[in-house]
């Protein structure tokens, strides 16, 4: 398994809420000889570098539009997480080519330059909204994600490697639905746009190990998806506030009853292991034998969070945010 212990690291988007925990943990336990951070916001690379000062740390502003840029901040790196993205649903379907040149056109930018680079491994994040996409913001992941799988491909004949963790809603993070109930508890109503709606859900922690991971196992070429639990949003707003009464408002443009991860029509490349799955790119570049202890799924098999085996109870959710929810009371 390829170790990224003492490796240069750079990861796009670090000042956003899973650049600051990967940050986070690779200083603890990855001892890297140079960690990057790579964003546009100079305010928060500054606030960021109060937080972390550790002598492996670096700052560079940039865009992930701007190629020369990359080229410059990617030099003498072996590894880089790619989280830079704009993520906003309603805000991608309002601004749509600025989506599409920060998550379509800036991919295409990491991968031309980590291969000029010779960088040893590149780990990119997508999301649950790339798979049957239905809103512009996961069509251009699922764009996203293709262009990275196919990127091993146009790195033959160089070490540059390619590969992409897929997972659902993290517990926490900026624009979530948790901060939000948190926040209107005191109104005394939530407003649910569904009343059957089920998410995938994953903390902050969990998913940066999981990269971690993914990083170290992966051949090129592989689109990992994790084992995580669902939650109905009813369970989710009764488990956050019990005092509250629920409001149906109505499902929001480009949202989905139900996210899936793996599609049905992924079924005949994916392998299942014990806390993961791997959707296989249907490539003859691709060794089929990667992962033998993989056991191949059923035909039209799909992870899908109303049809998920493992649900998140109330009380699992309430460990899982009780510092948010601590950190609420603190400010009110």
């Amino acid at each position: 398994m390829y170790s990224l212990t003492g490796k240069s690291i750079l990861v796009t988007g670090g000042t956003g809420s899973f650049g600051k925990a990967f940050v986070k943990r690779a200083l603890e336990v990855l001892k890297p000889r140079r960690l990057v951070v790579f964003s546009r916001d100079e305010l928060k690379q500054y606030e960021m570098a109060e937080q972390f000062s550790a002598p492996a740390m670096r700052y560079f502003i940039g865009d992930v539009r701007d190629e020369s840029r990359l080229r410059r901040a990617m030099d003498g790196i072996d590894i880089v997480v790619h989280a830079a993205a704009l993520k906003h649903v309603p805000i991608a379907e309002y601004n749509p080519f600025e989506a599409i040149k920060t998550n379509v056109i800036g991919a295409e930018n990491v991968i031309n330059v980590a291969i000029d680079q010779g960088i040893e491994r590149v780990l990119a994040l997508s999301t649950d909204k790339a798979a049957n996409p239905i809103n512009l913001y996961g069509a251009t992941k699922l764009c996203s994600d293709k262009l990275f799988v196919a990127g091993n491909a146009l790195s033959a004949g160089h070490k540059t490697r390619f590969a992409v963790v897929r997972y659902g809603n993290v517990v926490g993070s900026r624009g979530s639905v948790i901060p939000f109930f948190i926040s209107r508890r005191h109104t005394g109503v939530l407003p649910i746009t569904d009343a059957r709606m089920t998410r995938f859900w994953i903390t902050l922690e969990q998913g940066v190990d999981f990269v971690i991971n993914c990083i170290g196992l992966m051949h090129g070429g592989e689109v990992f998806v994790p084992k995580i639990p669902s939650m109905n949003m009813m369970e989710l707003a009764a488990a956050i506030a019990p005092e509250c009464r629920t409001e149906i408002v109505g499902i929001r443009p480009g949202e989905k009853l139900h996210e899936v991860m793996v599609p049905e029509d992924d079924a005949r490349t994916t392998v299942e292991l014990p806390d993961r799955f791997v959707i296989q790119p249907a490539t003859n570049w691709f060794e089929p034998d990667s992962y033998p202890e993989g056991k191949p799924v059923a035909d039209g098999f799909s992870y899908s969070s109303d049809k998920n085996d493992h649900w998140l109870s109330r009380a699992e959710l309430l460990k899982m945010i009780e510092p948010m929810i601590a950190s609420a009371a603190s400010k009110s």
